[in-house]
């Protein structure tokens, strides 16, 4: 049996990757790809805990160290209890974030020791690495208003514009030195990034 592919979503916050998510799930049921749909932090029942101890508001200071581990803890349940299991029996997975959302937000952002997560990355990862990474782009004005227009707002959407413009270009210099990295226009219609990124789908459900 063939191993399976591996999509992973990226993108600053409303940058519309639950949008995508939705149109990706939809191409692979009509194209008869069996697949999962998960994210992170979360995607087993200790990991969805763990995320929400990461995201939710509170008093006592979250140390940027606990956050990274906090990551770390629930992909090491998210690899091996989801994500490797399914691509061993040849399903794709689709994750929304993985290990370069970690690099970004408690590495870049955070201005946390990349050493570190490189250690943490090599042994928590293993050799699950996505087969392709799909970063959805939008100027940080326009991802913070779709983010106040939603019903809840975690701890990350609070960050300060700053932050949130450190993060954008974090992610867009990490596509520059990743090969399996595509960046998508997610300000432009939807019809526009529906199209795109599906043209990236098919070339590697293409890809012998």
């Amino acid at each position: 049996m063939n191993k399976g592919k591996f999509i992973t979503l990226e993108g600053g916050e409303g940058s519309g990757k639950s949008t995508s998510m939705s149109f990706i799930t939809e191409w692979l049921e009509g194209q008869g790809i069996d697949y999962i749909a998960t994210r992170e932090p979360g995607g087993t029942d200790l990991a969805e805990e763990i995320r929400a101890l990461f995201l939710t508001h509170r008093i006592e200071k979250v140390y940027d160290l606990t956050e990274l581990l906090l990551v770390f803890a629930a992909r090491v349940q998210h690899i091996n209890e989801k994500i490797k299991p399914a691509l061993d029996e040849g399903k794709w997975v689709v994750c929304d974030r993985f290990v370069d959302s970690t690099y970004v937000y408690q590495g870049i952002a955070r201005q946390g020791d990349i050493s570190k997560i490189d250690t943490l990355a090599k042994w928590v990862l293993q050799d699950c690495e996505p087969d392709l990474t799909l970063l959805f782009d939008v100027p940080v004005d326009v991802g913070l208003v779709r983010v106040n227009s939603r019903n809840k707002i975690d701890r990350l959407d609070d960050e300060s514009h700053t932050f949130h413009q450190t993060v954008r270009e974090a992610f867009l210099d990490r596509a520059k030195t990743n090969k399996h990295h595509v960046v998508i226009d997610a300000n432009q219609s939807l019809d526009k990034v529906k199209k795109d990124t599906l043209s990236y789908l098919q070339a590697l459900k293409d890809k012998k």
